[in-house]
């Protein structure tokens, strides 16, 4: 049997990857397309984020809140819902949970 991976944010803790990709996914779902993602949720978000291996570059200028927004085509996600950061300019980006929680190996 595999053993069991836990996932630690600043904000609350996982006992398995498993748990924390359920987490967010029910995050995820509680919200509709174009809507602003509350305070609370915002915060693990960003607890999360500081797992992307490309936090620096998702983040940009610093963070002004969250969205849910359908996931860019030009990307091959047609129509997903997913989190979007948006930033204190004004500009957004997309960015995968599932990431955060299990980076893509190169």
């Amino acid at each position: 049997m595999a053993k069991a991976i836990p996932v630690i944010l600043d904000t609350r803790s996982f006992k398995t990857k498993g748990d924390a990709i359920k987490f967010f996914q029910d995050m995820l779902n509680r919200y509709e397309v174009g809507a602003k993602v509350s305070h609370e949720d915002g915060r693990d978000l960003e607890a999360l984020l500081k797992h992307h291996t490309e936090y620096a570059e998702k983040v940009g200028c610093g963070i002004s809140h969250f969205e849910v927004r359908n996931g860019d085509t030009w990307q091959g996600d047609f129509k997903t819902q997913c989190f979007w950061i948006v930033r204190n300019d004004d500009t957004a980006r997309d960015f995968s949970f599932r990431h955060c929680i299990t980076p893509k190996k190169d």
